[in-house]
């Protein structure tokens, strides 16, 4: 399991020389460390907004990690899962698209989320 998610972003030559500038002078030690500061600042700046979301709509905040396991014992209990996360949830690949079906009712995710084709696809009308 990734600490990180590689993503592309589109920015202007200027401002990209402006960062490089920034780099060379010594402020930043490469391209991404200036990228991730200025989004950490962003994210700091917005933290009271987040954690209040967060708290109002049940949302966990981290990794979710449900195996065949996990599911197999809240069949057995009836119960049915809606799982609210800002981070990652995985579903481990020992888990058949007919066993997600039968325990997750919903899925909102804010980040990644990793599973098989198969039960990305079992899955996909839960998914908001």
């Amino acid at each position: 399991m990734t600490e990180t998610e590689k993503i592309t972003i589109n920015i202007s030559p200027v401002d990209l020389g402006k960062i490089d500038l920034l780099v060379e002078q010594g402020f930043y030690s490469n391209r991404t460390d200036f990228i991730r500061s200025a989004i950490r600042r962003q994210l700091d700046g917005h933290e009271d907004t987040v954690q209040e979301t967060v708290r109002r709509q049940s949302f966990a905040l981290g990794i979710l990690i449900y195996d065949r396991s996990d599911l197999t014992r809240r069949r057995e209990r009836g119960e049915r899962l809606s799982i609210y996360i800002i981070g990652m949830l995985t579903i481990a690949n020992d888990v058949s698209p007919e066993l997600a079906r039968e325990t997750i009712e919903v899925i909102k995710i804010h980040g990644v989320f990793n599973a098989s084709p198969e039960v990305r696809d079992a899955l996909a009308d839960r998914i908001h």
